[in-house]
């Protein structure tokens, strides 16, 4: 591996971690979606917190942490493995965001801008598939756990790497522990639907 692909995976990184949620929270003169609302810095809870503008703007900005560094990476037409570090750096970074003490989001959007941006059939694939459960169960945790469980399918079918599917599995498993607790509100019924306000 060279010095620049190493650089890569730590701009990766880096870019991951600032916060969009938190970011946008401050400009927008809105509580701290740490701690306000379901307590997730993520678009889902700054829709709760200060509306759809804001959120709007804060899955962009989580979304485009996944994209450039990814982007960037396939351009500079690095080994798959590296590109596999680059997409988890990002992913790692909005997790355990280094300039926001490590409490960062559930990783839903930057995963989504990582999948989009290694191929874009892979990402529309990902969408829709969370478009339909959304409009079906008006959740977005389970349409964001259905679609990535359906995420490193399509990675097969469409692109094939073995190491860029097994990126994209371990993304998916951490996004799973990362929606544990949303799992047991949708199983006992308690979870907050979509634009719903957090009781």
């Amino acid at each position: 591996m060279s010095a620049v692909d190493i650089l890569l995976i730590i701009g990766a990184y880096l870019m991951g971690s600032f916060s969009s949620a938190i970011i946008v929270c401050k400009l927008w003169g809105l509580p701290d979606p740490r701690s306000g609302g379901s307590g997730n810095p993520g678009a889902t809870n700054v829709l709760r917190l200060g509306g759809k503008k804001a959120a709007i703007i804060t899955l962009l900005g989580d979304v485009l942490k996944g994209v450039i560094p990814v982007v960037a990476a396939v351009a500079m037409q690095v080994e798959d493995m590296v590109l596999a570090l680059v997409a988890a750096g990002a992913f790692l970074g909005h997790l355990f965001p280094v300039f926001f003490g490590f409490k960062g989001g559930k990783g839903v959007a930057t995963a989504l801008g990582v999948l989009v941006a290694i191929s874009w059939q892979v990402g529309l694939a990902v969408i829709a598939s969370w478009l339909v459960m959304a409009l079906i169960s008006r959740y977005s945790s389970l349409s964001a756990i259905v679609a990535s469980i359906l995420s490193p399918i399509y990675m097969y079918q469409l692109v094939g790497s073995e190491i860029l599917v097994g990126m994209n599995v371990i993304l998916t498993a951490i996004l799973l522990t990362r929606h544990s607790g949303n799992i047991r509100r949708l199983l006992a019924g308690t979870e907050t639907k979509i634009g719903q306000k957090k009781s």
